[in-house]
């Protein structure tokens, strides 16, 4: 055989590199996002992470220094008018032409914005960033849209649930970024479907991805016949519900109960939290343990009877989409009690992989987690039934593919929507 008649592979092209626009990188609460750029990278996705604000945690995950993107941190402030001018000089010899007229026209954006748009843009230009996401559709996404516009590429962004629903003082034009994102995400059906009634065809891009986990790291386990504590994990804020939790174990108390109930977390409520476990005597059996490393979670997860999930609609609007913390636990095999907001019942299908009870309903949450506690053959099939769910629908790698075919569609130019089942 001649050598001309040899075949050779043709070259193997990187794929096109993706910026991710956070607002803090990284926050102990958003497990899910770390969780998607391990599976990115896995994938051989090469990516650059852009912060915009000063990290502000004491606890992070136990699996970040696994990441390897680098973390760009933007400037928050510009310290005078010299450095904004000396940054519109950079900008003007480093983007498009067309970029000053777009400047021209960003009347409704503030100054702080604007600054730290022209940074991102001419980092994308000068790294070959082709596309950006962002999470969240605040601050994250107001920036990455205008960088993207001065940068002449697309933007896409994960619509969670405080973006959508809570009661912004400002207008944060959610439906101008619904509108000009080559595609947007969400994470529960119940998004999907609130947008759509909301924005209506501005909205006509968003599809459904589930928040994934990696399921080699969440090995199930039976729960055990004999355990009998109950566990709830978040941030104590109101939307998580603990004081609905903390109301629940009382009347579990005064029905002659002595279950032990754990709180891990940390935030704005601990006072109040801790008054009101006090007060209704409840000292011995509700502990608050404060922020705890992800492997000490899981750990407690497994020994638990019961994992509590009472999340409520909060009074400003306020409420959880899907906590990864409910993944985690159904992915362990620890059976759920959970509440029937937004996107939960979804994942906490009730009499199936957990039992669902009404939001704010001390009594009803207190008699599914008795329930679940004196009915060992309950918690064997739910715990099984929701693992069977998790790997069906929120493996990270699986997921995590979905969102990159929406990138590649958006770099192509395609302007084909996906399926919203994706």
């Amino acid at each position: 055989m001649s050598p001309t008649s040899l075949q050779t592979a043709p070259p193997q092209t990187a794929p096109p590199r993706i910026g991710y626009v956070l607002k803090r990188y990284p926050r102990y609460s958003e497990t899910f996002i770390v969780n998607e750029i391990l599976a990115h990278e896995a994938a051989g996705q090469p990516l650059e992470i852009f912060a915009l604000r000063p990290v502000e945690e004491t606890h992070f995950q136990d699996n970040l220094g696994k990441v390897r993107a680098p973390v760009t941190r933007l400037t928050e402030r510009l310290k005078n008018p010299d450095a904004f001018w000396r940054l519109m000089l950079k900008a003007r010899a480093g983007l498009p032409a067309s970029s000053w007229a777009l400047l021209g026209r960003m009347t409704t954006s503030g100054g702080q914005d604007v600054a730290q748009a022209l940074e991102l843009a001419l980092a994308c230009r000068e790294r070959g960033v082709a596309h950006l996401h962002a999470h969240f559709g605040t601050v994250s996404t107001t920036v990455a849209r205008l960088a993207a516009q001065l940068a002449g590429i697309g933007y896409s962004f994960t619509a969670h649930a405080k973006d959508i629903y809570f009661d912004y003082d400002e207008n944060i034009r959610l439906d101008e970024k619904l509108r000009d994102a080559a595609h947007v995400v969400t994470v529960s059906d119940y998004n999907v479907d609130y947008l759509d009634q909301r924005f209506g065809p501005a909205a006509g891009t968003v599809s459904r991805i589930y928040n994934g986990l990696d399921l080699d790291r969440f090995a199930y386990a039976a729960p055990a016949p004999d355990a009998t504590d109950i566990l709830a994990v978040g941030r104590l804020v109101e939307k998580k519900g603990f004081h609905i939790l903390i109301e629940a174990m009382r009347l579990l108390r005064d029905g002659g109960r002595t279950t032990r109930c754990r709180i891990v977390g940390g935030g704005d409520e601990v006072a109040y939290l801790a008054a009101q476990i006090a007060a209704a005597g409840l000292d011995d059996s509700v502990e608050m343990l404060g922020p705890r490393p992800q492997s000490e979670v899981m750990a407690m997860m497994r020994a638990a009877a019961v994992f509590a999930c009472p999340c409520v609609v909060g009074r400003d609007g306020n409420r959880d989409g899907l906590p990864t913390v409910l993944l985690e636990a159904m992915a362990l095999g620890t059976p759920c009690v959970a509440t029937a907001v937004t996107g939960i019942p979804e994942l906490v299908r009730d009499g199936e992989t957990g039992l669902c009870v009404p939001e704010g309903d001390p009594q009803a949450l207190a008699t599914a987690l008795a329930r679940m506690l004196d009915d060992a053959a309950l918690r064997q099939r739910v715990s099984t039934a929701g693992r069977a769910l998790i790997e069906r629908e929120f493996d990270q790698h699986v997921n995590a593919a979905r969102l990159r075919a929406i990138w590649q569609d958006a770099i192509a130019g395609s302007g084909q929507p996906q399926q919203r089942s994706a």
